[in-house]
């Protein structure tokens, strides 16, 4: 491989002309138009949905920013220029206080969910597990705990048909190019690290090291500051398809949201247009390298 250089509202990005947007409970996936360019890639916002559906019952005092705090709020819009250049787009419609698309089903919280017991992951035992105890900030999402069988139709109903979505997309793609490269995009907070970019490639083993330094380079040449792997390593969609051996690859992309985002009312900055505009350049040249090898 060569490289060479408000909770209702689903959908606030832009819609490139040609593509081909379909649409789920839980999710929704833009595919390129037929005159993109084939490529290996496919691009998922896990984390950016913002419908929290009535089932939740979340604590009658929580606030909207609290329960929003976790969103990767915009950054579907943000890389909404993929299917244009060839990648298709699979962005949650589900908030992620409702159901964490980016981690394992598995993860239930024995503090939040009845009938379940542990051992579970640092995550998970911190609140964010799969179905999350709490927000983003810290702030508590209950005044009750879950059954068992709430968590698991939430799993059943959300979680489960995102990732037979992206599996359809990953084995999809590596039958027409051998191979298949997740680009999976967040957020994180300004305050989180002194970068503007992390990207995660679980130290090495998720993707061929040529991406994770054509990635760096696009990036440092836009002026960001890069960092690797902290604190950001990848979650578990990195962790699932980051098998270069079987011809799938991964990287995780967090982008700081002091470059778009306003973090207390969650709507765009002053620099969200300038942002959009650098990542577009970022992923027209992304999307452009000789995937060869």
């Amino acid at each position: 491989m060569k490289f060479t250089g408000q909770p209702t509202s689903l959908h606030s990005e832009t819609r490139y002309a040609g593509n081909m947007t379909e649409g789920a409970a839980s999710f929704t996936i833009t595919r390129p138009p037929e005159t993109a360019r084939p490529i290996p890639l496919v691009f998922a916002s896990p984390h950016s949905g913002d419908h929290y559906p009535v089932d939740m019952n979340a604590a009658p005092n929580l606030t909207q920013h609290s329960l929003r705090s976790a969103e990767d709020a915009l950054v579907a819009s943000l890389v909404s220029s993929g299917p244009a250049h060839g990648a298709p787009l699979i962005e949650s419609r589900i908030g992620r206080a409702y159901v964490d698309l980016n981690r394992d089903p598995s993860e239930l919280d024995p503090a939040l969910i009845n009938g379940v017991e542990g051992p579970v992951g640092l995550k998970t035992a911190a609140g964010f597990g799969v179905i999350p105890r709490l927000g983003g900030d810290g702030a508590p999402l209950y005044d009750r705990t879950l059954s068992r069988a709430e968590a698991e139709r939430r799993i059943e109903t959300a979680h489960a048909p995102y990732h037979t979505a992206l599996n359809d997309l990953m084995q999809t793609t590596r039958a027409r190019h051998g191979r298949a490269i997740l680009i999976d995009w967040h957020s994180m907070p300004s305050r989180a690290v002194g970068a503007e970019v992390v990207l995660g490639d679980r130290h090495g083993s998720s993707c061929d090291a040529r991406l994770t330094r054509a990635l760096r380079g696009l990036f440092e040449g836009l002026g960001w500051r890069v960092a690797l792997n902290h604190p950001y390593a990848g979650g578990w969609s990195t962790h699932s398809w980051g098998r270069p051996e079987e011809g799938f690859e991964a990287i995780q992309i967090e982008i700081s949201r002091g470059l778009y985002l306003d973090e207390a009312a969650l709507t765009p900055n002053a620099a969200h247009d300038r942002t959009r505009k650098a990542l577009s350049r970022v992923i027209a040249a992304l999307c452009a390298q000789d995937w060869a090898d």
